[in-house]
């Protein structure tokens, strides 16, 4: 276990990669089950669902980024649990970033 000491795992971490090791393992029994078949959606190129997986992948970082740089990650509130638990403003923008996702795998 040494060798994972120099990255700081946290839940909210582990919770991360465990969201992204699930939402490959679902894009690749969809792509088994049901075979992918190109869409021309608004940005008039054809997409599959991994591309569209990609794209909203990378606006989510975009928009955390930006969300860091301009709005900062201050906590909105304390959760009333024990000593008490800070709810970052970056819940806002993983909202934003799940809303934006959606509707790139609806339109592009």
């Amino acid at each position: 276990m040494d060798s994972f000491a120099w990255m700081a795992w946290t839940w909210p971490t582990a919770a991360f990669f465990v969201a992204l090791a699930c939402t490959l393992a679902t894009m690749t029994w969809l792509a088994v089950a049901y075979p992918e078949v190109e869409r021309v959606g608004v940005l008039r190129i054809p997409t599959t669902r991994g591309d569209r997986l990609f794209l909203s992948l990378i606006l989510a970082a975009v928009i955390h980024l930006v969300w860091i740089a301009v709005v900062g990650t201050d906590p909105l509130f304390t959760l009333p649990v024990g000593e008490g638990v800070e709810v970052s403003s970056l819940w806002l923008a993983t909202g934003l970033s799940l809303v934006s996702a959606g509707v790139i795998f609806r339109t592009v």
